[in-house]
């Protein structure tokens, strides 16, 4: 009988650069399946996201195809998160387009899949996305969340993002209201 393994130990995880698994279209292929799967079931659970209803395969084929254009130019990072060979989770930045803006990136989403949150893999998967976006040079990066998500919050408060602003009410799901609340991580600082 296999010895069981403590609840507080989180299983082994790996969070890769999405670059290299998209050379190969076969696994691109089966890696925006997996994605779209968590992405759906997030979203149909509620998770804020940025859909209302869970987001066709398509569009998260053309999601990861245009963050994967802009990574390979050097304005976007996109990471993955695997348990094995299972794909967990997924976030990306994307620099700002206007040319006043250039040394600024937004992190656009981390998503987790629902039976592996709370196992750090958000908090490795947001840490991978800093790292790049420290070596992409990227200033100051940017987000925005849904004001209920207090997970997503306490997260990136303890990653060094401030609150820098917040629209009451901003978010409209169906007849529910949510504050839209602005964070950023000042880049420039080192320490």
């Amino acid at each position: 009988m296999k010895p069981a393994v403590p609840r507080d130990v989180p299983p082994r995880f790996t969070v890769l650069d999405a670059v290299e698994p998209a050379s190969d279209p076969a696994l691109w292929e089966r890696l925006a399946d997996s994605a779209h799967r968590i992405l759906s079931d997030l979203v149909g659970g509620g998770a804020a996201l940025g859909w209302v209803e869970p987001p066709s395969r398509e569009e998260v084929t053309e999601l990861l195809d245009r963050v994967l254009s802009a990574a390979r130019a050097g304005d976007a990072a996109l990471r993955f998160a695997y348990a094995g060979h299972r794909l967990v989770g997924l976030g990306y930045w994307l620099r700002h387009a206007r040319p006043t803006h250039r040394p600024h990136a937004d992190l656009e989403k981390i998503a987790v899949d629902s039976a592996a949150q709370g196992l750090g893999i958000g908090r490795a998967l947001t840490g991978a996305l800093i790292a790049d976006a420290r070596e992409a040079g990227i200033e100051v990066l940017t987000l925005d969340a849904r004001g209920d998500n207090a997970g997503a919050l306490h997260l990136y408060r303890s990653l060094g993002f401030t609150e820098y602003g917040r629209l009451p009410d901003f978010v409209a799901v169906g007849e529910r209201r949510y504050d839209k609340v602005f964070c950023m991580l000042d880049l420039r600082r080192r320490g």
